[in-house]
């Protein structure tokens, strides 16, 4: 039986891949209407450090679910999902393309497989768990998953924080582990053909060079200023999760005075490169997905080229 679903495109790859000159390219040349999937670019007043698109980048193609929370509001893969999905359902019955832009990969996950009916974030436990990790160090709070939640042990690395986290803030809220709990989710067809294209430079030095290169700049366009107006607010700390996004957080303890200038420079792109690093580990994963070297000076083509034949 033919499968008569609408397509999707997902743009992944990351940070400091190109993703957001291809989407806008694609937008141009297609007509897709791009979704935001970035857990940093939904803050309004995060601009610079969430590498978010130019005024002029989204006048040419607007993106959706950008600049939708105030940072001291949560936003969850739930939250994501249930936009998302109403955005594509909106761009489909109008009878364009849906393209997801963006290096937030439990957001795909969670949009494609579903959210399990897990415990809201509970601050008291998060604090408790933070003041552990600053402590003990994130090798200990893993060695304490592995103990009671061995299955999300086994696929949350031990320099992922996040995940981590939010793995042991599940298990200590509601008393059982998160892998039971996705268990139990009842599998669904997602509405959608998806479409996955990945970008990366075959070279991981070059990736490296432009996270440098990329945090320098952020740097040098007043990150520091952007992150001490946000501290200036009594309702932000250090510890919400708009405030842990990489480099910000940096950005925050050097204004805490946890260390000087050079430190913050390295500290900031050592971050992004775990980020990176901890992206491509979840695309080596992802099914029947579409590997772009844009080191390649036809790579756009070559996206185009998918794009379209997919879709014909």
């Amino acid at each position: 039986m033919a499968d008569t679903r609408p397509w999707a495109i997902f743009l992944m790859g990351p940070t400091a891949a190109g993703k957001t000159d291809t989407a806008i390219a694609l937008h141009e040349r297609l007509g897709h209407q791009l979704i935001s999937v970035d857990s940093a670019m939904v803050y309004r007043g995060m601009d610079i450090g969430s590498a978010k698109p130019s005024a002029d980048e989204l006048a040419r193609a607007p993106h959706r679910l950008i600049d939708i929370r105030d940072p001291a509001e949560p936003y969850s893969a739930a939250d994501f999902r249930f936009e998302a999905l109403d955005e594509m359902r909106q761009i489909s019955a109008a009878g364009q393309v849906p393209l997801l832009v963006g290096g937030t990969m439990l957001y795909y996950k969670h949009l494609i497989e579903g959210v399990a009916n897990l415990p809201p974030a509970d601050a008291a436990i998060r604090q408790d768990l933070d003041a552990r990790w600053q402590k003990e160090g994130l090798v200990a709070l893993h060695r304490t998953l592995s103990e009671v939640d061995p299955s999300s042990a086994q696929r949350i690395h031990p320099n992922d924080p996040q995940r981590l986290m939010r793995a042991l803030e599940v298990y200590y809220a509601s008393g059982r582990p998160m892998s039971a709990l996705w268990a139990e989710q009842q599998p669904e067809t997602f509405p959608w053909r998806v479409l996955s294209i990945a970008l990366l430079p075959a070279e991981r030095s070059v990736l490296h060079q432009r996270i440098a290169r990329r945090f320098e700049t952020m740097l040098q366009e007043g990150l520091i200023d952007e992150v001490a107006a946000l501290k200036q607010r009594d309702d932000l700390h250090g510890d919400l999760p708009a405030m842990k996004s990489v480099g910000y957080r940096q950005v925050w303890e050097y204004l805490e005075g946890r260390y000087d200038d050079d430190t913050l420079a390295e500290r900031g792109i050592i971050a992004t490169r775990q980020l990176a690093k901890r992206q491509i580990t979840w695309l080596r994963r992802w099914p029947s997905l579409h590997w772009i070297d844009t080191l390649q000076p036809n790579a756009l083509d070559k996206v185009l080229k998918i794009v379209r034949e997919s879709s014909a």
